[in-house]
């Protein structure tokens, strides 16, 4: 990584500030003054401004309680983005790992962690993603074995990964899934002539919403919450 993006992404200075505090001598790597700001950064550098050694943040992982109304995009368009509603430095850094859809709402992960994003949301890391279903019509428990089965949706040539359907009333269910389709469960139901009222998601893998928080709230993710993408 050059040294002035370098310096850009581990203080709060800009690009040009960061340039600039580089061409007047206040970066060293390794305890000699670089003032190259396209220098190569290693991992193994120590890189001090000001005589303060930077040092590199860690990754950080934040879980959502997202309302209805805001989409999972990192820029607003014509709702608002779901990162309006994280108040931490540097948000721009951050990304959604796993999107729902504007009126879905429940447990979104959020991170700065591309790996760690990629093993939640990657199929073939069969990292489940659970959903709280209300549907339309009441639910004819011989769909259990078709969503096992796996689904072809419209317009679609493959079906769908083996889901898990569990019946908690006469329209009302949790699905688990693996995949992430386009509008997946609202076309799964679809599929066997039933139409989704509300979705709300309960979990992803092993990490469940936080009853504790309300609608738009977040918390940072615990060790044993991040550790359990793998």
């Amino acid at each position: 990584m050059r040294l002035d993006k370098y310096i850009c992404q581990h203080t709060n200075l800009t690009r040009s500030l960061a340039k600039k505090a580089i061409s007047c001598g206040q970066v060293s790597v390794n305890l000699e003054c670089v003032k190259n700001t396209a220098y190569k950064v290693k991992l193994q550098d120590e890189v001090f401004f000001s005589g303060q050694r930077i040092s590199t943040p860690g990754h950080r992982y934040l879980m959502l309680n997202k309302p209805r109304g805001y989409i999972c995009s990192t820029q607003d368009e014509v709702h608002p983005s779901v990162l309006n509603l994280i108040d931490v430095a540097k948000r721009d850094r951050l990304h959604i790992a796993g999107r729902l859809d504007v009126d879905t709402t429940g447990l979104v992960l959020i991170t700065d962690d591309g790996q760690w994003s990629h093993r939640v949301t990657s199929p073939k890391q069969n990292c489940q993603k659970t959903y709280q279903v209300d549907l339309a019509e009441n639910i004819d428990a011989e769909i259990i074995e078709l969503f096992a089965k796996g689904l072809l949706l419209k317009n679609e040539t493959k079906p769908t990964l083996p889901a898990k359907l569990v019946l908690q009333s006469k329209n009302k269910a949790l699905l688990s899934i693996q995949e992430g389709r386009y509008h997946q469960v609202k076309r799964m139901f679809a599929a066997v002539g039933n139409h989704v009222e509300a979705l709300h998601r309960v979990s992803i893998g092993s990490i469940i919403l936080d009853d504790q928080l309300g609608d738009g709230e977040w918390r940072y993710l615990t060790e044993d919450e991040i550790s359990s993408v793998n």
